[in-house]
């Protein structure tokens, strides 16, 4: 694991000992149970989708909007994302390094139509809890994080909840890990960010597919800049593409947003454009 996520996954689980001594687990479980229903993850007839992420800050590139990172921002985000096509919302959580925070979550779950995904370095399944509770109808686990079985624990009590998991690898090595869940109805995720040096090699994407399960969708995360780069992604073979950062820095992220999804699905109906 390189220091990066280490370090993320410890101050994930700081946070989750927080939730812990601040609030009972029978309290949490309470909020669960009376939170509306997830929104189930739909996929469109043309075989590719995107999931499009209220990205406010990153480790690489610093803050990404113009306004305040707060929940308004990303619901004004979320909102325009929603009109122009996004299957499902990814907000992240993490507050350090990406100015991310559960009132964002929250606030963008009670906007939106379409399933919104906790994105965080989740190390603790009372941090599902937490997901469901906020309104959250999906959740990333990395394989990389913890252990075989922490992520079958997880991956078991996500499903249960009736939410989606995105199950993320960035190598051959992770993808050993994932296969435990493989046999659940998740989502498979190849993240192409070298989180020891934050550098992105697209280049995983290609060399993965053909080692990742045909009967499962695949998402394909990070690296994405054009309607080239998704467009090729579709064409290995991805369901959905992930995509943040190159959406929140155009000017208009949302018709970014419809030229990616465009360039997908023109991809695999074999038009050139």
């Amino acid at each position: 694991m390189s220091d990066f996520l280490r370090q993320m996954a410890a101050s994930s689980l700081e946070r989750a000992r927080d939730i812990r001594e601040k609030r009972t687990v029978s309290g949490l479980s309470s909020r669960v149970r009376s939170a509306p229903p997830p929104i189930p993850l739909r996929f469109s007839a043309s075989g590719f989708d995107i999931i499009a992420e209220a990205k406010l800050a990153s480790p690489s590139e610093g803050k990404l909007v113009d306004g305040p990172a707060s929940a308004e921002t990303a619901m004004s985000l979320a909102n325009d994302y929603v009109a122009n096509g996004a299957a499902a919302i990814s907000v992240l959580t993490e507050p350090d390094r990406f100015s991310g925070d559960l009132t964002h979550l929250e606030a963008v779950a009670a906007a939106v139509s379409v399933p919104v995904l906790r994105k965080d370095f989740l190390v603790d399944p009372v941090q599902i809890d937490e997901a469901r509770a906020a309104g959250a109808s999906g959740v990333l686990l990395i394989a990389r994080i913890g252990s075989g079985d922490l992520l079958e624990e997880m991956t078991d009590q996500v499903l249960d909840l009736g939410m989606f998991v995105l199950v993320e690898i960035f190598d051959r090595s992770d993808l050993e890990t994932a296969v435990r869940v493989f046999d659940r109805e998740v989502l498979v995720g190849v993240n192409c960010r070298d989180l020891s040096t934050l550098e992105v090699d697209t280049t995983r994407f290609e060399s993965l597919a053909p080692q990742l399960p045909d009967y499962l969708p695949t998402v394909a995360e990070s690296g994405m800049t054009t309607s080239d780069d998704v467009a090729a992604v579709a064409g290995l073979g991805y369901s959905l593409a992930l995509v943040g950062s190159s959406l929140v820095s155009r000017d208009d992220p949302g018709a970014a947003l419809a030229s990616f999804i465009a360039a997908g699905r023109s991809r695999l109906s074999g038009v050139v454009r």
